[in-house]
């Protein structure tokens, strides 16, 4: 598959502790992580190009996530939603890890306070899981709400982040 600009699209697989990650992007940025046990989950179109070689910095990067030493990915990413899910996304990558907030605030933080249902939408359509976090919004109740990635996922990521984002790290 080309993208808008004419680059083919790659992918490749990660395995990570919340199962065999599929990610796929073009030269330029990463566009789609996708869960195994994802109700929507995506898998590689005829025309796109497995290359597990192009993606050596985004599997270093989850690696080191999941390692407990990396704490904001530093990745080239596409977002191809509309202008509010776009929004979202980009208030979604805010969220200091270890945090979580309420669908209500990130509305709030976006500058679209009555747009909860919106915001509630756009996290769940959000393509790149993980390094755009939309598992650290939760519920205004603080319980736990849908996550493409099951809701064992979304606890399995809150627990890991919150069990060493606070911890000193050594130079």
């Amino acid at each position: 598959m080309k993208n808008n600009s004419g680059s083919t699209i790659s992918y490749g697989y990660y395995d990570s502790p919340v199962g065999r990650l599929l990610v796929a992007g073009d030269a330029e940025a990463l566009h789609l992580i996708s869960f195994p046990n994802d109700r929507y989950q995506k898998q590689p179109l005829g025309d796109w190009r497995r290359d597990e070689a192009g993606f050596t910095n985004t599997f270093e990067q989850l690696g080191a996530y999941f390692a407990g030493e990396l704490k904001v990915f530093d990745l080239p990413l596409r977002f191809a939603g509309t202008i509010f899910q776009n929004e979202v996304w980009a208030g979604l990558c805010d969220i200091p890890i270890g945090e979580t907030i309420s669908y209500g605030e990130l509305a709030a933080r976006i500058g679209r306070p009555k747009a909860v249902r919106a915001v509630g939408a756009a996290n769940g359509a959000n393509p790149l899981p993980i390094v755009v976090p939309c598992h650290r919004v939760i519920g205004a109740d603080n319980s736990l709400t849908g996550f493409g990635g099951g809701l064992e996922v979304k606890k399995f990521l809150l627990e890991h982040e919150i069990k060493w984002s606070a911890q000193p790290r050594l130079i």
